[in-house]
């Protein structure tokens, strides 16, 4: 071999050593050491997903944000309540029109927003676009995926009750500024409490026959009609005062009505609406975690 062929071999080969291979157990470690990363923070990778997504409809986020409440404030409350000209008795207090409806409108705008993001985005994630399997084949586990739906949602949901209660202390439906700030984690709260359960029915089901329009008929607009949204719930008949006991949005406005202007309340009350709506946001949890992982596997 001549002198210029042996140069341009490399050192190795010209030695006769060979580069040794990494096993089986090495491969393992830097694998998993990989994987750390994205299995701690993964849902927040997936909150991140979701909330990009929505640059899609961005523009439907920001007008339903800003354009929904005043349309309400306007012709529900300032309208209506011109037109009955006369205050509400709620609790043995006397409160205007607007200020009684103010605080169950924007618990409604959470709500609302729930049924969109926990609806036909989760059944797309499992069967149009499949994104979740995608996920689910990374180092990221079925609880985190479903983690990161919540939380991307939640900050949708974060949006709109900022701007609605800015906005309806703007309309001097506020009182008592000092509490009434509550209102937004209040609001976040009613989202989640009907939003989480309805993302476990979202991931249950496999083929779409307009459950979710079934949803928003029979169960969303009931509840917004018959939970003391525009009047006091004991005004109802008793056989219909029952919808509000088990709604999400009756106990949340309660709540809401209770920081913003003062509702007299019993402290033994507050708590059952507080423990009502946790129940149903982390019993929701539950299960939607285990839908998850039946669908995606571990």
């Amino acid at each position: 071999m001549s002198e210029r062929s042996e140069e341009s071999m490399p050192h190795a080969a010209v030695s006769g050593a060979t580069l040794p291979h990494p096993t089986t157990e090495e491969l393992r470690a830097e694998a998993m050491e990989w994987g750390r990363k994205p299995r701690s923070l993964g849902t927040w990778y997936v909150t991140e997903h979701m909330v990009r997504a929505m640059r899609a409809y961005g523009w439907t986020i920001v007008v339903g944000a800003l354009g929904q409440p005043i349309l309400y404030l306007l012709g529900l409350a300032v309208g209506l309540a011109a037109l009955l000209d006369a205050p509400i008795q709620d609790g043995g207090q006397t409160v205007p029109y607007l200020v009684f409806v103010a605080p169950a409108l924007l618990m409604t705008a959470a709500i609302s927003v729930a049924t969109e993001e926990f609806s036909f985005p989760v059944m797309a994630g499992f069967k149009w676009r499949r994104f979740f399997y995608g996920f689910s084949a990374s180092p990221l586990s079925p609880g985190q995926i479903a983690g990161g739906v919540v939380m991307g949602a939640a900050a949708r949901m974060f949006v709109v009750v900022v701007a609605y209660y800015a906005l309806i202390w703007i309309f001097g439906a506020v009182p008592h500024p000092e509490t009434g700030w509550l209102t937004i984690p209040i609001g976040l709260l009613a989202g989640l409490s009907f939003g989480i359960p309805y993302m476990a029915y979202a991931a249950s089901i496999t083929e779409d026959k307009g459950q979710f329009a079934l949803v928003q008929r029979f169960i969303f607009m009931p509840m917004f009609l018959f939970s003391g949204t525009f009047y006091p719930l004991d005004t109802l008949p008793l056989w219909l005062q029952w919808i509000g006991w088990v709604s999400p949005l009756w106990h949340a406005s309660e709540l809401g009505r209770i920081v913003t202007y003062g509702k007299p309340f019993e402290p033994f009350g507050v708590l059952v609406h507080i423990v009502f709506l946790l129940v149903l946001a982390v019993g929701g949890y539950i299960v939607a975690r285990r839908l998850f992982q039946r669908r995606l596997g571990e």
